[in-house]
């Protein structure tokens, strides 16, 4: 039974990937507010104001020369041909005969510079405004016009070739791919009788694996190699096939993943439609087995309600030992419905989608693929561990059967439940926590909108929380329905302007190009995922606890990169605090991303100006946004990159200096998977005490203004650059200070006591 634990496997195709998805954002979020409408919910910024757009050329293009000045200079020139026929009257057949030649005019360079102007403002502009610029620049209303048309087709032409060259770039992907998928074939198959051969089946690695089931898949085969692959068991992976995170990871996966899978295909699937039916009702019933809080305005489960409704097995003997955590959240998300879809069944794609919450996830095992290339009535075994952004929370680690069912034209379910005794030897000392019936209902809004009604639903093991976290995380929110479906928005959200051709003017300053803005964007994501993965309790770190001078807790872990050309070589120290703030969260997000207010809390910009150099949103909060940052001190200038992200959850501020030859080269386009970099960055949640306001107010800038805030700092440095290199204490305390000082900082500047 094969498992990929890998973060980044080389064959699988990201939800960055595809080119066909050429969005226009006025369009998208101008029909936002109808989809919401329409599945009887209300969304925020429904009056959606038009503002001017840019068109961003392609890499190859540059900034777009006006083609009207060379070979669009005699457009019009139709209109413009001599109708004197005055000379008719010499009767020359010959010359009645010959070919008429067209008067061409060749526009001036201001008679250009001007329509260029109103092109960026307007590129339709209607008959009014071609007749007062054909008055000012003394040109017919005609030759207006059809310069106008020249122009947006001279635009689209550059568009439709960009993005011809990604279309043909991923066909020769994908010609790859199943080039070698045919040899993987052929190498693990006995050319007499077909049957794949256990001794290559043992030297395989776990991505060749995957592609010879999916290969089988195709030839009707799935059901005999699956019978094969459990007696081989392998176990084994090729050392050229993974970095340093990946056989750490693989080493870890081991000693969850060493069952065999022999529960009967009919006892699964009759649960998980019996799972399925409980989703439904769950995801669609009121009150009395819902009812909302009237302090929070959350959803509350009647858990006696749910007992009558619903069968409970050992209710009596488990709830002493466990605590029951049940939400649901409802909203609408910017995702046509097959690729969300999609996004579930794909593990390292659903890992992708919530970074902050998933740290490891696997498919340990296929039950049945599903029909379709929706894969209708998939069902498969999953691993995931569960995390949040600080150390302080341990993970959860849960197995779970995922299901996709279509439950009408327009409508899915995506079901997930914890099963017992699905795999005869898995410790169950690990299973600290279960899935009951959870997932999410999809239902289709057009335009790319999804409606998303998601239920989470946990028995989990009573453990000890930090004081910290205890209330955000008792209270459910931590793990709960509102975190999956606004990280899920904000996702969709950054995804949308990542593949938009047209984006507001004011959004999208310092990049030239369409791919130099999607080289940024895909280099901040990847930063991101870091951060996330640095931040939280995985198994992949091994926390060493420390007092700094000021009191607080700060975890060191340590770590060695061998051969990721994204991250530094050698030794990597992190280093991670979480402390309460008496300071709202939005206030403390605006604070952190402010470049002009960078040199209160950053220590290493040593008090120099900061120069906004790029600034690219990522999403319809003013907060969603990556910048390019240039800090000018005394002796030299660094060059950082940063990655701001909010939402009605948690925000975080992320950011890492940058080779400035590197940057220069992805601002202009080229691949930035090889640019090595190494995050630092907060994160920010409220501290879970929710109390009825003082005032009622329907200013949104003056909601959620109340309340304290729950920091995460995380700081990573590369210590040594020789892997073989030992960790000093010296090096130790230096991070002890780097800690302790920037939190000082931040403590200063909002005039709040330490401690």
């Amino acid at each position: 039974m094969g498992m990929n634990m890998s973060n980044k496997p080389p064959h699988t195709k990201d939800l960055f990937s595809s080119p066909a998805l050429s969005l226009s954002l006025a369009g998208i979020f101008r029909h936002a507010g109808e989809a919401a409408e329409t599945s009887g919910m209300e969304m925020a910024g429904d009056d959606v104001r038009r503002e001017d757009t840019v068109e961003i050329s392609s890499d190859n293009s540059g900034p777009v020369r006006s083609r009207s000045e060379d070979d669009f200079d005699g457009e019009g020139a139709h209109e413009d041909e001599d109708e004197d026929n005055d000379d008719d009257d010499d009767g020359d057949g010959d010359k009645k005969r010959k070919k008429k030649k067209r008067k061409y005019h060749r526009h001036t360079a201001e008679q250009i510079r001007e329509m260029e102007a109103l092109f960026k403002e307007s590129p339709h502009p209607d008959e009014k405004q071609r007749q007062q610029l054909s008055k000012q620049l003394g040109l017919a209303p005609r030759q207006v016009k059809f310069w106008f048309q020249n122009r947006r087709t001279q635009i689209k032409a550059i568009q439709e070739r960009h993005e011809n060259s990604l279309l043909k770039t991923e066909l020769e992907k994908l010609r790859e791919e199943n080039k070698a998928m045919r040899e993987t074939i052929n190498k693990s198959c006995c050319p007499n009788c077909g049957m794949v051969t256990a001794s290559i089946d043992g030297s395989l690695s776990t991505e060749k694996k995957q592609l010879r089931i999916e290969n089988a898949k195709l030839k009707a085969e799935v059901e005999k190699l699956r019978t094969t692959l459990g007696k081989c068991s392998p176990r084994t992976t090729s050392p050229s096939s993974s970095t340093g995170h990946d056989v750490e990871e693989n080493r870890s996966s081991s000693d969850f993943y060493n069952g065999i899978f022999r529960l009967e295909k009919s006892r699964i699937m009759d649960i998980v439609n019996i799972a399925t039916e409980e989703l439904i009702k769950m995801a669609n019933m009121g009150e009395p087995l819902w009812v909302r809080s009237v302090e929070t305005g959350r959803e509350i489960l009647n858990y006696d309600e749910y007992v009558k409704e619903f069968t409970v097995e050992n209710s009596c003997t488990e709830r002493p030992k466990r605590f029951i955590e049940a939400s649901r959240e409802t909203g609408v998300v910017f995702m046509d419905l097959p690729q969300l879809v999609q996004s579930f069944l794909d593990v390292n794609q659903w890992k992708e989608m919530f970074p902050c919450l998933i740290s490891k996830a696997a498919t340990v095992d296929v039950i049945c693929n599903g029909e379709g290339s929706n894969r209708k009535g998939a069902v498969q075994l999953m691993f995931a561990e569960l995390q949040m952004l600080t150390p302080m929370v341990p993970t959860r680690e849960v197995y779970f059967v995922r299901c996709c069912k279509q439950l009408r034209a327009e409508q899915w379910a995506i079901v997930d439940v914890s099963i017992d005794k699905v795999e005869d030897n898995i410790d169950s000392s690990l299973v600290k926590c279960r899935k009951r019936p959870s997932g999410c209902i999809i239902e289709d809004k057009s335009n790319g909108h999804c409606k998303v009604i998601w239920v989470e639903h946990l028995e989990c093991q009573k453990s000890t929380i930090h004081t910290l976290y205890r209330t955000i995380v008792n209270s459910g929110l931590a793990f709960g329905a509102r975190h999956w479906i606004t990280t899920l928005q904000l996702q969709c959200e950054r995804l949308v302007f990542y593949m938009a051709t047209n984006v507001p003017m004011r959004d999208s300053t310092g990049v030239a190009t369409l791919a130099g803005r999607k080289s940024i964007l895909k280099l901040a994501q990847r930063m991101t995922r870091s951060f996330c993965h640095a931040a939280g309790a995985s198994s992949f770190h091994t926390w060493t606890k420390v007092t700094s001078k000021t009191g607080e807790d700060i975890r060191i872990s340590t770590r060695k990169n061998l051969n990721d050309p994204g991250e530094p070589l050698g030794v990597i120290l992190s280093a991670a605090s979480s402390v309460w703030l008496p300071v709202s969260p939005n206030v403390l997000f605006d604070f952190l991303r402010d470049e002009a207010r960078r040199s209160e809390w950053d220590i290493m910009s040593n008090g120099g100006s900061v120069l906004s150099i790029a600034n690219l949103a990522k999403g319809k909060d003013r907060g969603n946004v990556v910048n390019v940052q240039k800090i000018q001190s005394k002796d030299n200038s660094v060059w950082v990159l940063q990655d701001s992200c909010t939402s009605a959850y948690e925000s975080m501020v992320v950011y890492a200096p940058v080779d400035f030859a590197g940057i220069q080269s992805v601002l202009t386009g080229c691949d930035s998977s090889n640019l090595a970099i190494l995050p630092s960055g907060f994160a920010i949640l409220p501290d879970g005490i929710e109390a009825r306001p003082l005032v009622i107010t329907s200013r949104q800038e003056e909601k959620y203004t109340e309340g304290g805030s729950l920091l995460t700092m995380a700081f990573q440095i590369l210590a040594n650059a020789s892997p073989t290199a030992k960790l000093t204490m010296e090096f130790v305390e230096s991070v002890n200070n780097l800690v302790s000082c920037t939190l000082r900082n931040i403590r200063t500047s909002f005039q709040c006591e330490d401690g």
